[in-house]
């Protein structure tokens, strides 16, 4: 009797304490990982795992080593992220597309966001250094230096080349994940770097096409922002035919075979051929739709990677 009366009493409360406590705690958390740009987090781990099984051409890495070095890369890509919107959440307020950031609506105190961020940061030095190596959390942790201190807070506003020189802490991933498996750097990984790098401006150019009134209105001198679509196409196509070469220049340093190479060269001439689209016919169509491409491009580049060292491995 007293055992049922127990749990009748106890029933209730819990269901009470779950009804009031998980309705204010779901959007607290969805709050913070939204701090972590989780779309930006998922690009970085596409171009990291295929990375980690080329660094070694014996054998694959054991899916412990795998598992670490992706969280600790995601926890260093989240803080970075974080922090960047913790620097920017004055501009952020200006800008319609990130006007419902956290940190904008209030939902995250900025020095919530800033603790958050910077124990990210510490976890992911601290699980790289144990659980990989060295080289790889201080790959990563400058990654992260990198984009808040040289991008976010010094060329973001005051340059227009800003996404080119920042872009650089995005294709670092590759170089942690190689280093995680290897313990070293050499040509293929820097060449993998490249691909990303060059990658990068037609990606973000092509989507600040889209938001360019945003970029004036916060005084974000973005490329888009100063100049037309066409003068904004012109670089793009640059940087499109970069990443094709940079791609195809990956294949005699890592000892790539038939799937890589073929995927490369059409992938590749894909985007030249998107990007030279929007120079002939400037508009935020055709800069959506390259936008669009090259997130495919990236996910279908690497994936075809994998799958050419597993073949070669079988």
């Amino acid at each position: 009797m007293n055992v049922q009366q127990a749990d009748l009493s106890t029933g209730p409360g819990v269901d009470l304490m779950v009804r009031q406590y998980c309705p204010r705690v779901l959007p607290q958390v969805r709050a913070f990982v939204a701090l972590t740009k989780p779309r930006i987090i998922e690009l970085l781990l596409v171009t990291t795992l295929p990375t980690m099984l080329l660094a070694d051409r014996r054998a694959l890495p054991s899916a412990q080593l795998v598992v670490v070095t992706l969280f600790g890369g995601m926890c260093a890509a989240g803080g970075a992220n974080a922090l960047n919107m913790y620097v920017d959440r004055d501009i952020d307020r200006l800008m319609h597309r990130t006007q419902h950031r956290p940190l904008v609506t209030g939902q995250v105190t900025p020095r919530s966001a800033l603790i958050f961020a910077l124990a990210l940061e510490a976890v992911a030095f601290v699980e790289l250094t144990l659980a990989a190596n060295l080289l790889s959390a201080v790959l990563a942790a400058s990654a992260a230096g990198f984009y808040i201190g040289v991008y976010t807070l010094w060329l973001k506003r005051t340059s227009r080349q800003n996404i080119v020189i920042g872009g650089a802490a995005g294709a670092v991933p590759v170089l942690v994940g190689w280093a995680a498996v290897t313990g070293h750097l050499s040509w293929a990984p820097v060449a993998l770097f490249a691909v990303i790098f060059f990658w990068t401006p037609p990606h973000f150019w092509a989507l600040a096409v889209k938001y360019r009134d945003d970029y004036q209105a916060a005084g974000v001198p973005m490329l888009p922002a100063v100049v037309s679509i066409r003068a904004t196409a012109r670089p793009i196509i640059v940087y499109s035919v970069l990443t094709l070469v940079a791609s195809l220049v990956v294949i005699p340093l890592a000892g790539l075979g038939v799937v890589y190479t073929a995927s490369a060269a059409v992938l590749g001439a894909a985007l030249v051929a998107l990007s030279v689209k929007l120079y002939l016919w400037p508009s935020t169509r055709s800069a959506m739709g390259l936008f669009a491409y090259s997130i495919s491009y990236l996910t279908l580049l690497f994936s075809a990677l994998a799958v050419d060292r597993l073949i070669y491995v079988g």
